[in-house]
């Protein structure tokens, strides 16, 4: 059996943030890998620095210590590599539904015309054909999310990072967020690194989890999500679902009492 190639690795991250009257540490000596077309998500206590990391891996801030390689590269400060889906959808409400997904092909330095075109033709796919001229405030939160996230899936970067895309979601529709993500990823296979707060999700969308400590942030745990693809609703309802789920939330109890 083949083993996947690392798509992403973080060496030793180590990162301050000046404060009143000291440094405030933030990420302490914190590695991990992404594989190629693997979903691997992030869970720990707010404030724990997981944003934090993000912006170093899309090279918006460096690292006191610490690499990030991207694809065998060492790319530690580098823009521009990765796709990236923030916790709100951020979307241009002056842009049509199609134009804002086509940004990031334009931005990539896609013709405009076949920026647009891609996104015409994808539209349909994610149940949004017949939106294309219309602009954001029209849609749903759900809806919004789902044009943000193609806008990020039509980008050139193989690695996308989502930020807690869904946390200011209803549960419904969450829910329906959830399923509907992992379908379309499991017909591309993208890597992703995803930051979440919540157990379930982690545990649903995942192939492995990271647990990170309080501030400064440290790996506590990885775990690996041992549910086949494609994956069914019907996961949630095993033993060794709430089994891991139970594990997961101690870790972080103890975190929070520490």
């Amino acid at each position: 059996m083949n083993e996947r190639k690392v798509k992403l690795e973080l060496k030793g991250i180590h990162h301050t943030f000046p404060g009143k009257k000291q440094q405030v540490a933030v990420l302490s000596d914190l590695s991990l890998h992404v594989d190629e077309g693997e979903f691997v998500s992030l869970i720990g206590p707010s404030g724990s620095g997981k944003s934090t990391l993000f912006h170093i891996i899309g090279g918006l801030l460096a690292p006191d210590t610490g690499e990030v390689w991207l694809d065998g590269v060492h790319v530690t400060g580098r823009k521009g590599l990765i796709s990236y889906m923030p916790q709100q959808p951020a979307l241009f409400p002056w842009r049509s539904i199609e134009a804002n997904v086509a940004l990031s092909q334009e931005v990539a330095g896609e013709a405009r015309s076949a920026a647009l075109a891609k996104a015409r033709e994808w539209l349909p796919r994610v149940g949004l054909g017949g939106y294309e001229q219309e602009l954001p405030h029209v849609l749903s939160g759900g809806m919004q999310q789902r044009v943000s996230f193609l806008r990020a899936l039509l980008g050139p970067q193989e690695l996308m990072c989502l930020d807690e895309p869904f946390g200011s979601l209803d549960a419904l529709t969450r829910q329906s967020m959830q399923t509907w993500l992992l379908n379309i990823w499991e017909q591309n296979k993208r890597s992703i690194l995803f930051i979440t707060h919540s157990i379930e999700e982690a545990l649903f969308l995942s192939d492995r989890i990271y647990v990170l400590s309080n501030k400064p942030a440290r790996v506590i745990e990885e775990l690996a999500v041992p549910f086949p693809r494609p994956r069914q609703e019907t996961v949630t309802v095993q033993p060794v679902f709430h089994e891991l789920r139970q594990h997961i939330q101690d870790l972080l109890r103890q975190e929070m009492r520490s």
